[in-house]
């Protein structure tokens, strides 16, 4: 047995992930110490109630509610309670005592990983998040140290399970939205207030994360555009699929050049989240279920795929414990801690400066003229159309919408258009009076 320094290690939560790695330190604790190169000896488990019921039994002895006594003394603080307080002051308090933070925690990193960043460069210390992205998938040492000598052109990632879960079985089984969301929240996918992750809050937070390390440039949590799935219905969804489509909450990460009014270097970034048509052929298109996926361009390295659990107790916890050993090796090599580079600061455009195609369905009358009259304010609208369907809605015989007969479906795609052109386009088209509904309008985005 070989006689290993010993670092002292603090947990901070014991919820879902926070419990499988502490039962994980415990059972392997030799292996990975084999692994860091030091004993990682768990000193104790903060947490609200000692009493509490959780999924994994662990010793009574190592809970405590005392997280300042915890912190004090420890090498290396992982923090899984969630949340921004006390989270933030737990993480800083850790810092400002020499230990090196590992932490899962993305909403708070996307509203104040700047200010956990420079307190750590002040000490020499580093703070570790492979799990805040996109769970058990490694794609932060990828971006942050793989690709540290490329040029990242551009991410689209799946990073929220609930979501592809929802967009997944409404694409394969034609269910509704209501109805596959209450599967959801049975089981355990979506919580019991599911707006974090169905209206793109979530996905949001992880974009900013993925930007931030992809174009080394702060990357505010208000920079991103967000939209979520809510208006996604099953017309949208067989449209979509007629159409060789596949829908996707989607976090987009874009370089864009050229963008002079933006940038006086002609360089910014774009960072989106929003629903969006993936063609079936694409590698995204083909991830089922709750998993995640994220879709690297590079310039040198070219087009990288990561892909697998992104959310899960025991899935997560691998991620972190990963971070802990690469913690503990930085502290029997010494020096001080990497760093985040941010340097490049380039600005974050309006969604308004992004070019993409799209997909545009309008409810409209089905009489004489109304097809020529959308052609023409597309047209003027600088919108160029490159495929047009119209069927005929049948009347409702319930009643519920008195209006449907006389009325059409017009589903257009367009080439490719600037989203600023293609906003007051569809403004428009809502105020012409032959549009009595503006259904939904689509990216394109993989293409």
């Amino acid at each position: 047995m070989i006689d290993y320094r010993r670092l002292r290690v603090a947990l901070l939560g014991a919820g879902s992930v926070g419990s499988q790695v502490a039962a994980l330190l415990l059972k392997h604790g030799d292996e990975l110490a084999d692994r860091a190169g030091a004993a990682l000896d768990l000193v104790g488990i903060a947490v609200r109630d000692v009493d509490a019921p959780r999924d994994t039994d662990l010793p009574r002895e190592l809970l405590t509610t005392d997280a300042d006594a915890l912190i004090v003394g420890a090498d290396i603080v992982i923090e899984l309670m969630g949340g921004i307080e006390p989270a933030r002051t737990r993480i800083l308090q850790a810092l400002n005592s020499g230990a090196d933070v590992v932490t899962g925690n993305k909403a708070l990193l996307a509203s104040h990983g700047s200010e956990l960043f420079d307190a750590a460069d002040q000490v020499g210390a580093s703070v570790y998040y492979e799990a805040a992205a996109a769970g058990a998938i490694p794609i932060i040492r990828p971006l942050r140290d793989s690709l540290a000598g490329d040029r990242v052109q551009r991410i689209m990632g799946i990073v929220n399970g609930t979501t592809n879960y929802i967009l997944d079985r409404m694409d394969r089984e034609g269910s509704g939205f209501a109805e596959v969301l209450a599967d959801a929240q049975a089981l355990g996918y979506a919580e019991a207030d599911p707006t974090s992750d169905v209206e793109g809050y979530d996905a949001a937070q992880k974009a900013a994360i993925l930007a931030s390390l992809a174009f080394h440039t702060a990357v505010p949590l208000e920079a991103v555009h967000r939209e979520g799935i809510t208006a996604i219905d099953k017309t949208t969804m067989d449209a979509a699929r007629h159409a060789g489509y596949v829908i996707k909450l989607l976090a987009v990460c874009e370089r864009l050049t050229g963008e002079t009014d933006v940038s006086p270097t002609g360089e910014a970034i774009s960072v989106r989240v929003y629903p969006a048509l993936v063609p079936r052929e694409h590698p995204l298109a083909s991830v089922h279920g709750a998993n995640n996926a994220v879709f690297v361009q590079a310039e040198a390295a070219g087009d990288l795929m990561f892909y697998g659990a992104g959310a899960g107790g025991v899935q997560t916890a691998s991620a972190v414990l990963g971070d802990v050993v690469s913690a503990a090796r930085r502290h029997i090599a010494g020096g001080v801690g990497v760093g985040e580079s941010t340097r490049a600061n380039l600005p974050a455009a309006p969604i308004g400066h992004v070019t993409t195609r799209y997909q545009i369905s309008l409810d409209v009358d089905d009489r004489p003229g109304v097809l020529a009259t959308v052609a023409g304010i597309l047209s003027e609208g600088r919108v160029s159309i490159a495929t047009v369907e119209q069927t005929i809605l049948p009347a409702d015989p319930a009643g519920a919408d008195a209006d449907t007969a006389g009325r059409a479906r017009i589903i257009i795609g367009t080439h490719t258009a600037r989203e600023q052109d293609l906003s007051d386009t569809v403004d428009r088209l809502g105020a012409s009076g032959v549009v009595r509904r503006v259904v939904s309008v689509l990216r394109v985005e993989g293409d």
